[in-house]
């Protein structure tokens, strides 16, 4: 938090260039993750070590960049905002808040996700996620104070988040699904970047469940160092009467559609991360529903 002061405090291109090389040192030194890095993208993309190491330095780089930018967060305010965020159809997330059904967004570990947020609660739209804890917690404590200083409420795994994000959208709010991570044994099991994934369904599940409507949004650092966040067209829960095909399918779109955003945007996507973690044979058959007690009529 003290560094975040610091930072509050450092004119922003100062901050930018503290984060690039803060990103060059991570690629230099940290061996394990740019290793799995590298690999996993020339598995994936099919390109030479060459221009995977290219790739995944300048992925570092934004890395490095969006830690910073991390830290800067509660100098954001409704007039400062705009200097460094625009949003492409906003209208596209009014329209669906307006439903009144909450909104799910569809969202990966791409460009500077954190500021994804900010971009909705600096237009006065009320805005939660469900965030994994970090191996140390106080760590996480500090992360989520910088991200309720932007007024995101966030609720961390393994506690009672599902009943907290059920009651998010019967309110009529934004839950945010990173939706790029291994889900583990009880995922959809569905090729992504060219190979068979664990893929998190709660996105698809929640939808269902509360009739929300689903909007894909991404914020992708431009070459001028500014973001655009970009918003897709409204995806919705179709029942053709078979749940768990219904919940595949819809999980699917969504993957695919994730995937094409990476794949046009290869060096702000976090390639080390273990999202094949999972192997296909650890897969268990089940049926997915929202575990929370929130009835219609709450």
């Amino acid at each position: 938090m003290f560094l975040s002061w610091v930072a509050c405090r450092t004119p922003y291109s100062w901050l930018m260039a503290a984060g690039k090389g803060l990103g060059i040192l991570y690629f230099k030194f940290i061996k394990k993750q740019r290793n799995r890095a590298v690999k996993q993208m020339m598995e994936s993309l099919h390109n030479s070590q060459e221009e995977a190491e290219k790739l995944i330095r300048a992925s570092f780089i934004n890395m490095g960049k969006n830690f910073m930018e991390a830290l800067y967060m509660p100098a954001l305010n409704k007039e400062n905002f705009h200097k460094h965020i625009e949003i492409d159809h906003l209208e596209i997330m009014e329209q669906a808040l307006a439903e009144k059904h909450g909104v799910v967004v569809l969202t990966g570990h791409v460009g500077n996700w954190e500021w994804l947020s900010a971009a909705f609660t600096m237009n006065d739209m009320p805005v939660t996620a469900i965030a994994k804890p970090q191996p140390n917690m106080d760590y996480t404590n500090a992360l989520n104070e910088l991200r309720s200083k932007i007024n995101v409420e966030i609720f961390s795994r393994g506690t009672s988040e599902l009943l907290s994000a059920a009651k998010a959208l019967k309110k009529g709010k934004i839950l945010g699904f990173l939706a790029d991570q291994d889900a583990g044994p009880g995922g959809a099991f569905i090729e992504f970047l060219g190979k068979t994934a664990s893929t998190p369904m709660g996105a698809a599940v929640f939808a269902k469940k509360f009739n929300s409507p689903i909007v894909p949004a991404f914020i992708l650092r431009q070459p001028d160092g500014h973001h655009r966040v970009e918003i897709g067209e409204i995806m919705r829960y179709e029942d053709t009467g078979d749940s768990d095909k219904d919940l595949f399918d819809l999980t699917y779109k969504m993957t695919k559609f994730l995937e094409k955003k990476i794949l046009d945007n290869p060096t702000q996507w976090l390639w080390f991360q273990k999202r094949w973690n999972t192997p296909v044979n650890e897969k268990k058959i089940k049926h997915h529903t929202v575990k929370a007690e929130v009835t219609a009529d709450e």
